[in-house]
């Protein structure tokens, strides 16, 4: 009776560490489903119970993927929830009865901000994937606005997706200040100058 008691024991205390494993051998952690997919980024496209059908694949700057059977996919402006559903209803229509589709970012693009001009650290500022960054946020990560900034004339320089550039001319004591509703939320590529005040 103690036998077994021991016995079981140690098959208990090895399922548990086996269970651990080593941190190296976990899996990438979750993608979020609300994740807008960008240019660059390395997904996994897994099929449930077909495993000829898998595949690891960059979004190319055209925001596409290619995949076995329904081809090229265009993925621009959607998350992960939606590239699923994509996905699925493809399959679904021509090949596979109610398939069931796992999609994981396993490798994120780097999104980058230039801050320059009357700042105490000008320079690139990278922004983590799934999360937004405001126009004073990347000021604040620059080191803050310089003793002889304008702040009332601060500078945003945004490309679009068809090669124009806009750009925007904020007053950020007004944000500062709570009396403008507008935040500012920056894209990956936009350029901030702040200049300096005239003396």
């Amino acid at each position: 009776m103690i036998f077994r008691f021991y016995r079981l024991l140690a098959l208990l205390g090895c399922a548990l560490l086996c269970a651990g494993g080593r941190a190296e051998d976990q899996p990438p952690a979750a993608t979020s489903t609300d994740y807008v997919m960008q240019p660059s980024d390395l997904i996994r496209v897994m099929v449930f119970q077909e495993p000829d059908l898998m595949r690891e694949v960059r979004l190319t700057q055209e925001y596409t993927i290619t995949l076995p059977l329904i081809g090229t996919i265009d993925l621009r402006n959607k998350t992960v929830r939606q590239a699923e559903e994509i996905i699925r209803s493809l399959y679904d229509k021509d090949y596979l009865v109610n398939p069931q589709i796992n999609l994981t970012v396993l490798e994120y693009t780097q999104r980058t901000v230039k801050v320059l001009g009357a700042v105490n650290q000008a320079g690139a500022i990278v922004f983590p994937p799934e999360q937004k960054m405001g126009l004073l946020e990347a000021i604040s990560r620059a080191g803050g606005f310089s003793r002889i900034a304008e702040r009332r004339k601060v500078r945003l320089s945004r490309t679009l997706e068809d090669g124009k550039s806009e750009n925007y001319i904020i007053n950020t004591d007004e944000m500062i200040q709570g009396a403008s509703a507008e935040q500012w939320l920056l894209t990956k590529g936009d350029v901030i100058f702040v200049p300096e005040r005239i003396l």
